[in-house]
């Protein structure tokens, strides 16, 4: 036996999407109903769990078999449920990996596991079985029907007279249904062997499939929660919101101060017309409201609105036996460039902390002392917010060294496209929003001295500007809150791009190698990144050795009248779409995907260190308080073989919970 295909439906009254799988299969109620395999490409096998039928020894033998490759659809699913059936069913086949102290120890290796979705990912495709399925056109598709087949056998039911008052539906309750559910299992599998098929042609390299298990092992390990944290702020944010919606009905007058079209019109009432209330309008009418109850009405209206109460519940929600959150991060979930997507409690996007006194704050939530906490802070939810990253935590005895990239993006864009004046400024450890303001506009800028009112338009400029951005981007990243006109726009655009040549070279060299590719089906090179076409695919070969792919890409024209490239993928609207792109926005993509995998050499060789989460250009590291930080840092900062010159920085620090430093 060396490939064994695996489909599994299961029970458990927890909630998937909301709590994950990890916390869904540790579960007391937790079953395997079905199991769909298939060995060497054979024909596929259903195991009736449910009705008391076997694995099979050498299939059970397998699943441990550090020789024998299990493939799924999402493979971490299958891994992570038979990780936790063995060990109650048959514990004498079941075998970790790691050492004894590390949490992910618990569950079954995963270096000898890979996963169809993740091939599809790399290739371009969605992270769905139906639409891989669709969009490959496989003679055998996943079945529709499957939703309502899971939510009937997999999920609790709700108690009625015609059901007898059960809470869970099984096979004896409806043997059609069940034999149909056996066919969707057996379909899967199908569906999945049939992707691999299709894929044959373009394997995903070794290395990939390390960072992936690289991937598994940190989702495997998890991240400690505070859970007095958790439940105090949840509890505070309760209280809050009760103490702020009873003041602004006194008033308002109104029933429901929450409700947005009552809170119109009582604004109307008071001479306020506005179309919207979100965070930006009731920002602009705070700031210019004459009347006093408005104006506390307003500002009551912007705490509420800074309720994070939504990530301390995904926190309760994804906690499992062992206070630990796990399979936060979905590899490849951003299929363009690679990176990872956020799950569960989506530590990509929690606020920042901008507290000096973060840690008395947090003594105040941990001890459950709200009355202090309202007495000294101005806004009870603002505080919560700054405090979400702190419910992460070391176990006892462990601290966390959090080390991250400093400027990633600028630095590969810099390399790649040969802008020198910005190597130098990295090389020499200067501020590169400073720097940038001075090549703008030819003077010397300093962070806290000469012309250093520059500095704000330099930075806005370096945000907004690296990947062919103009007036649009300036304005969408709030440059006309920062003190800037609609007259400096322009101007700022000009300045950058002419202190950037090589940069804004770069862009539409990219663009013309992208189009040469697509038209004329021939390889090209811009600066060490190779395109090529194949098979109705456009690649960008990266230094790393790994693609990006662009499904049928032709060119067509832009709602400008110009010509512009465009291919098939998941877009804004999260369907399958034909997406426009051009030489910028493929840079863009380049450089994000470089900057990953800088991060995935980062990741391998700190591996022997216990790491627990990464966030775009930034590890965090659970460790024993004899770990040195500079070592790390260190370690971090160095170049990878494929990408040598390349000038790499790491910062970091160590603390007893997480945080912004």
């Amino acid at each position: 036996m060396n490939n064994l295909e695996i489909d599994i439906e299961t029970y458990s009254s927890i909630d998937l999407m909301k709590c994950g799988v990890y916390k869904y299969s540790e579960a007391d109620d937790f079953e395997i109903l079905l199991f769909g395999y298939s060995v060497d490409g054979s024909e596929v096998q259903v195991i009736d769990l449910a009705f008391g039928d076997e694995i099979p020894e050498d299939i059970l033998a397998a699943l441990a078999d550090d020789s024998v490759t299990k493939w799924a659809f999402n493979a971490s699913f299958e891994r992570v449920c038979l990780s936790n059936w063995l060990k109650r069913h048959h514990p004498e086949h079941f075998y970790g990996y790691s050492i004894p102290e590390d949490p992910a120890s618990k569950y079954l290796d995963p270096s000898s596991w890979k996963c169809t979705m993740i091939w599809s990912a790399y290739m371009g495709l969605p992270l769905s079985l139906e639409g891989v399925g669709a969009i490959l056109k496989l003679q055998d598709q996943k079945l529709k029907e499957g939703k309502d087949l899971i939510r009937f056998f997999s999920k609790p039911c709700a108690p009625t007279k015609s059901n007898g008052g059960r809470t869970r539906n099984l096979p004896q309750h409806d043997g059609e249904k069940w034999l149909q559910f056996k066919y969707y299992n057996k379909r899967d599998v199908e569906v999945e062997m049939g992707i691999q098929k299709r894929l044959s042609k373009y394997p995903v390299p070794d290395f990939v499939w390390d960072e992936y298990h690289l991937d598994q092992e940190i989702n495997d390990r998890g991240i400690a929660l505070d859970m007095a944290v958790v439940r105090n702020a949840i509890s505070f944010d309760d209280r809050s919101r009760d103490e702020l919606t009873s003041a602004m009905q006194e008033i308002t007058g109104l029933e429901n101060p929450n409700s947005v079209q009552q809170m119109k019109q009582w604004l109307s009432d008071n001479g306020v017309e506005t179309e919207s209330l979100d965070k930006k309008a009731v920002k602009e009418l705070i700031n210019t409201s004459d009347s006093q109850d408005v104006l506390d009405a307003l500002m009551l209206r912007q705490q509420l609105a800074k309720s994070s109460v939504k990530k301390y519940q995904a926190m309760q929600n994804a906690v499992c036996m062992d206070g630990r959150a796990h399979g936060m991060f979905q590899f490849y979930g951003a299929n363009r460039s690679g990176r990872w997507a956020g799950r569960l409690i989506q530590l990509q996007n929690l606020p920042q902390n901008h507290l000096p006194d973060l840690e008395q704050a947090r003594q105040y939530v941990t001890c459950g002392d709200y009355e202090m906490l309202d007495l000294l802070y101005d806004s009870v939810p603002t505080v919560l917010s700054e405090l979400i990253r702190t419910a992460f935590v070391p176990r006892p005895g462990y601290k966390f060294i959090v080390s991250d990239f400093s400027a990633i993006e600028a630095r590969v864009l810099a390399h790649l496209a040969g802008e020198s004046w910005r190597s130098k400024v990295f090389a020499e450890g200067k501020d590169i929003y400073c720097a940038s303001a001075s090549q703008m506009f030819g003077v010397p800028v300093e962070k806290h001295g000469i012309n250093s009112h520059l500095r704000q338009k330099g930075k806005i400029a370096e945000l907004a500007l690296g990947y062919g951005g103009s007036i649009g981007a300036l304005t969408s990243m709030g440059a006309l809150e920062m003190e800037l006109s609609e007259e400096d726009l322009q101007p700022l655009v000009d300045a950058w791009r002419s202190s950037n040549p090589h940069i804004t070279q770069f862009w539409w060299d990219v663009d013309r190698a992208v189009k040469a590719t697509i038209t004329e089906h021939l390889q090209t090179e811009v600066n060490g990144i190779r395109f090529y076409y194949k098979s109705g695919m456009l690649f960008i070969r990266l230094p790393s050795g790994r693609n990006l792919a662009y499904v049928k890409p032709r060119i067509g024209e832009n709602r400008f009248g110009g010509e512009s490239v465009t291919y098939e993928g998941v877009g804004s609207t999260k369907k399958w779409e034909r997406i426009e792109s051009y030489g910028p926005k493929f840079v863009e993509n380049i450089v994000q995907a470089i900057s990953r995998d800088i991060l995935c050499h980062a990741l391998k060789t700190l591996r022997h260190c216990f790491i627990v989460g990464h966030v775009h250009d930034e590890l965090i590291i659970e460790c024993s308080p004899h770990v040195d930080l500079n070592a790390v840092c260190e370690q971090m900062g160095r170049s990878p073989d494929w990408m040598p010159d390349i000038l790499l920085r790491a910062d970091g620090y160590e603390t007893m919970f997480y945080k912004k430093d």
